[in-house]
C-alpha cells in the first residue's frame, strides 16, 4: 500500500514528535520549520536544563491544566510521561528527577534533548525543511490537501499537521502562523494571554528588592471575590515587581482576571508555617531575648536583609526603636505584615516575555482521541497551539510530546484516528 504523505509545520517538541510518529509508521513525513534551526524554543526551556516531564500521577497531571486536562486523557494515555521517559533514555541519554517530580537530563543542557530528537528524524528519513515558511492550508471539499510555502509554491500531501506554537517568545519563531491558518478555515481562536509569566505590581520598592528570592512562603492573591492561593515555594522581585515559580503558577489565572478588568491584590505570606497567633508569640519571644536590640535587629531573626527597612516603612515604625519599646498592637502590626505582605498587581508581562501562550484552538474543534480538526479533514494540530496550558514543573512539555505522538500516529493511520 502507498505511504502516505505527511506534512508537519513547525519544529518545537510537539512537531519533531508527531513527524517521529508518523515517519515510524512508514509515512513519508515533510518537517517545515521558518527558522533556520529547530526547537529554538525547546533549548530555552528550563532556564536552558530542560524539565522535559514531569513523573507525577495522572491525576495531579489534570489537575495542573486549569480545568482543561480532561482533553488530554487519549493524549496521555497513549503516550505519557514513562513511555517519553523511556524514549530518551532508550537512546543514550539518562534522565533524573529531581523536587516535585520534574525531570531533566543528567546534562542539565537542553541541548541533549535536541539532539536526540534531531538523530531521530534523520534515522526515520524526515525530510526536514528549515528556513521554509508555511502561510496556507490547502483546502479542498472540507479536506486537507497540501500547503502554500511563502515564495516556494506548494506542497501537496496526504495529511497536515500543525504544531507552530503560541505567540510567546516570539523571538524564538513562535509568531502565530498556525494560528492564524487556523483562522482562515473558520477555527474559533479563544483568546491569547501570556500564561506562566511575571506581574508587574504599583510599589516602587521592588526596585530596591530586585534580585531577592523569597523561599517557603505562599502568594495569595484577591481578584475582586475570587481568591487564589498558591502552594508554598519560591518567588523572586525584579525591577518592575514580582516573578519566580508561585508567581508564574498563578498568572494565568491573574491574566483571566485583569482582563475582565477585576482589580488584583496580592498579599505574601512569609511564615506560612505558622499562624497569627503563633507569630506574634514568636515575635514576643525574640523581643524578650533581644529587649535591648532596635527593630531592625531583632527583624533580622524573621526577614532577609534586604527586605528588613521596606518592612519597617510599611510598618511606619521607626527600625531604631528598641524592641522593648514595641507594645502589643505595634507588635500585632509586625505579625500581620508577615502574614499579608501587600502588593497591588497593575499587569502580567507582556505575552511575548510570557514562558506559554494562554489561549488558542478552541478543544471544542479538535477531537481529543486523534487531535484532528472537526472542520477540516486531514488536519491536525498539537502542541501550545491548542487552547490547553498547565503550571510549570514539565506539564507543558509533556502535553506537547504527547498530543504531538497522537497527532502523528493518527495522521500516518489509514482511519486518521490513530487505530491500526
Amino acid at each position: 500500500m502507498k505511504s502516505l504523505k505527511i506534512a508537519v509545520v513547525g519544529a518545537g517538541p510537539a512537531g519533531m514528535m508527531a513527524a517521529i510518529r508518523a515517519s515510524q509508521l512508514q509515512a513519508q513525513v515533510t518537517l517545515i520549520e521558518r527558522n533556520p534551526s529547530l526547537g529554538r524554543k525547546l533549548l530555552l526551556s528550563g532556564k536552558g536544563r530542560c524539565n522535559l516531564t514531569n513523573a507525577s500521577g495522572l491525576e495531579e497531571y489534570l489537575r495542573r491544566f486549569f480545568g482543561q486536562g480532561d482533553f488530554l486523557r487519549d493524549a496521555f494515555k497513549k503516550f505519557f510521561h514513562q513511555q517519553l521517559i523511556d524514549f530518551f533514555q532508550s537512546r543514550g541519554l539518562k534522565l533524573k528527577v529531581e523536587r516535585q517530580n520534574r525531570v531533566f537530563p543528567v546534562t542539565d543542557n537542553s541541548g541533549s534533548i535536541l539532539e536526540i530528537l534531531e538523530k531521530e528524524l534523520r534515522n526515520n528519513k524526515v525530510e526536514i525543511r528549515t528556513g521554509s515558511r508555511a502561510v496556507e492550508v490547502i483546502v479542498e471539499h472540507g479536506r486537507a490537501l497540501g500547503l502554500r510555502l511563502q515564495g516556494a509554491g506548494q506542497l501537496l500531501a496526504d495529511k497536515i499537521i500543525l504544531a507552530t506554537g503560541g505567540v510567546s517568545y516570539s523571538f524564538a519563531g513562535s509568531t502565530g502562523d498556525g494560528l492564524e491558518m487556523a483562522r482562515k478555515l473558520a477555527h474559533k481562536i479563544t483568546e491569547l494571554r501570556p500564561g506562566l509569566v511575571a506581574l508587574e505590581v504599583k510599589e516602587k520598592f521592588c526596585l530596591r528588592l530586585q534580585g531577592l528570592a523569597l523561599k517557603n512562603i505562599r502568594l495569595k492573591v484577591n481578584c475582586g471575590k475570587r481568591r487564589i492561593n498558591s502552594e508554598i515555594g519560591e518567588l523572586v522581585f525584579t525591577d518592575f515587581g514580582i516573578s519566580g515559580p508561585l508567581v508564574l503558577s498563578l498568572s494565568a489565572k491573574v491574566a483571566d482576571c485583569l482582563a475582565k478588568g477585576i482589580s488584583a491584590q496580592a498579599g505574601i505570606d512569609l511564615k506560612p508555617a505558622l499562624s497569627l497567633e503563633q507569630l506574634d508569640a514568636r515575635i514576643l519571644r525574640e523581643i524578650r531575648l533581644n529587649r535591648k536590640k532596635n527593630l531592625r535587629n531583632t527583624l533580622k531573626t524573621l526577614l532577609p536583609l534586604k527586605l528588613i527597612d521596606v518592612f519597617a516603612e510599611l510598618l511606619k515604625i521607626n527600625p531604631l526603636k528598641t524592641a522593648n519599646q514595641l507594645n502589643q498592637p505595634e507588635r500585632r502590626q509586625v505579625a500581620e505584615l508577615l502574614k499579608n505582605f501587600p502588593l497591588i498587581i497593575s499587569r502580567c508581562r507582556p505575552i511575548e516575555g510570557a514562558m506559554i501562550t494562554h489561549g488558542g484552538i478552541s478543544l471544542k474543534e479538535i477531537n481529543p482521541r486523534s487531535m484532528e480538526s472537526r472542520r477540516v479533514k486531514g488536519l491536525y494540530f498539537c502542541g501550545e497551539m491548542i487552547d490547553v496550558d498547565a503550571d510549570t514543573g514539565g506539564f507543558n512539555l509533556q502535553a506537547a510530546f504527547s498530543t504531538g505522538y497522537l497527532a502523528g500516529e493518527s495522521a500516518a493511520t489509514p482511519t486518521g484516528d490513530g487505530s491500526q
